[in-house]
C-alpha cells in the first residue's frame, strides 16, 4: 500500500460515494493522506492494522445502531482496539436498548453499505436522522482515521479538521462518551 496525499487525480473506477466524501474534503480544504487498497477491503482487523501502519494512524471503529424500536439511528466512533459493550453506551445514552441497525437503515440513511460505515456518511444524511456518538478517546489522537464512504480506501487527518471544519459545516454536535470497554 502507497500514501498519497489529498484526493485521487483520477475519479474514474470509484463510486459516487467515495467521490461525494472527496469533494466534501475537498470544499472544506481539509488535508489529508490516503492510501487505496482495492483488493484488499477493510473487512478484518488484519487489515485494519496493516492500513493503521501505513497511515500511522488508529483506524476508528464505526458502529450503526438503532433504539428498541428503529426509530434513533446513532454513528458511534470508538477507537477500533476497544471493545464495544452495548449495555455500557446504553446506560451513559440513557437509552432502554440498542442494537445494530440493519443494511437498509443504513443505506437510506447514510448512504453507506456494511464495512463502509464512516462518519463521511453523515454528509449523506440530509435530514440530520443520525445522532453521532464519539469516545472521548478517539477525540484524544492527533490524527482521525477513516473511510471515504468506500472501504477499499482510507484516509487520515487531523482530529482537530474533524472538529472544528467537518462536524460544524455539517451541523453536528456529537454526543461524546467515555466508554471502558469493560464488564
Amino acid at each position: 500500500m502507497e500514501v498519497f496525499h489529498g484526493s485521487p487525480a483520477e475519479l474514474s473506477g470509484r463510486n459516487d460515494r467515495e467521490i461525494r466524501a472527496y469533494r466534501f474534503l475537498d470544499e472544506l480544504g481539509v488535508d489529508f493522506d490516503r492510501t487505496d487498497h482495492p483488493d484488499d477491503p477493510a473487512t478484518t482487523m488484519e487489515v485494519c492494522a496493516e492500513i493503521d501502519a501505513v497511515l500511522n494512524v488508529r483506524i476508528c471503529k464505526n458502529l450503526f445502531l438503532c433504539n428498541r424500536q428503529k426509530t434513533k439511528f446513532y454513528l458511534l466512533i470508538m477507537p477500533g482496539d476497544k471493545p464495544f459493550k452495548t449495555k455500557e453506551l446504553s446506560g451513559q445514552m440513557g437509552i432502554s436498548r440498542l442494537s445494530f441497525a440493519d443494511e437498509t437503515a443504513m443505506g437510506e440513511l447514510l448512504d453507506l453499505r456494511p464495512g463502509s460505515v464512516s462518519v463521511l456518511g453523515l454528509i449523506n444524511d440530509k435530514d440530520r436522522a443520525v445522532q453521532l456518538v464519539i469516545d472521548e478517546d478517539v477525540l484524544k489522537e492527533e490524527y482521525f482515521g477513516c473511510h471515504p464512504c468506500e472501504n477499499t480506501s482510507s484516509i487520515r487527518f487531523k482530529t482537530a479538521a474533524l472538529t472544528e471544519k467537518i462536524l460544524p459545516a455539517l451541523h453536528i454536535t456529537p454526543v461524546i462518551v467515555n466508554l471502558a470497554g469493560a464488564e
